[in-house]
């Protein structure tokens, strides 16, 4: 059983990402100029399956924060779909974004599916 999310909004976002079974789903609409963010607390050693599909082209990142410094896990630009593998290097909270940098909304939907070993 997937749990799904749906939020379809104008504004920047953050998401507590919520797990259900191991699987996280969610869909949103990025508005011009905004930004998606994703985010929850992984354990190190686990791996989390992450995909996402979105209607146009953005800014996508895996991140955490080390004090002010942001620490990249993956990052692409220009792209409208993608999908990974994280083996979580850290306990952190790490996050997904999508930036979108154009003049027109963009839907974005992301899964993940974390193994045992992320812990609940």
């Amino acid at each position: 059983v997937v749990a799904v999310t749906s939020v379809l909004t104008a504004r920047a976002e953050f998401i507590d990402i919520k797990w259900n079974e191991g699987t996280f789903s969610h869909k949103a609409s990025v508005a011009p100029k905004k930004f998606l963010e994703v985010c929850g607390k992984l354990v190190k050693g686990g791996n989390i399956a992450w995909r996402y599909a979105g209607t146009g082209e953005s800014e996508f990142n895996i991140h955490y924060h080390v004090g002010n410094d942001v620490i990249y896990a993956e990052a692409r630009r220009g792209i409208a779909s993608a999908e990974g593998n994280l083996t979580v290097p850290v306990d952190q909270d790490y996050c997904w974004m999508w930036t979108n940098k154009s003049a027109q909304p963009i839907e974005v939907t992301v899964q993940l599916k974390r193994d045992a070993a992320v812990g609940k």
